[in-house]
Formats: C-alpha cells, sequence, structure tokens
C-alpha cells in the first residue's frame, strides 16, 4: 500500500468522496478481464450510452478524450451534485 501522501487525492471540496470511490470502482468493474485487472477508462457500451442520450460527441476514434456536449456539460454538474453533493 501507498503512502497518502504520496498522491493526494485533489477532488473539489463538498463531494462524497466515500459514494465517488464507490462508484468509480463500481464504473471500473465494467471492464474486469484477466484476473481482476480493469481498463482504467470507461465500458465502451457505457461510452456509447451516453453518445446515444445526445451527452457526448461520438467516442469513436484515436483521441484518448471525448467531448460532452452543452446539454451533456449541465447535465454532468447536476448529476454530480445530485448523487455526490455533500448532504450537510
Amino acid at each position: 500500500m501507498r503512502d497518502d501522501d504520496e498522491r493526494p487525492v485533489q477532488l473539489p471540496e463538498g463531494l462524497d468522496r466515500e459514494k465517488l470511490a464507490e462508484a468509480a470502482l463500481a464504473l471500473l468493474s465494467l471492464t474486469l478481464h484477466d484476473g481482476g485487472r480493469v481498463w482504467k477508462g470507461l465500458d465502451w457500451d457505457l461510452m456509447n450510452l451516453l453518445f446515444h442520450r445526445g451527452w457526448t460527441l461520438d467516442p469513436v476514434g484515436k483521441a484518448k478524450s471525448v467531448v460532452l456536449t452543452e446539454d451533456g456539460e449541465v447535465r454532468a454538474r447536476e448529476f454530480l451534485a445530485k448523487h455526490f453533493g455533500s448532504s450537510g
């Protein structure tokens, strides 16, 4: 295990870090393969779902990033606050 000070977590204040960690692990599990390995990116079917909802541009291509649509940016902020904002 690595010392926590070696790689500090720089998430925005006011977010529920426990819920974020659990959601990230759940999403990574969609790419589980070869005895416990997971890809550091999101599952392609999930990326295609976001595209079909109109929240991203087409994820197919050589780029390692994807562009959020205007609606996708708005919804991303809403969902982050809704699901992971502090409840206090």
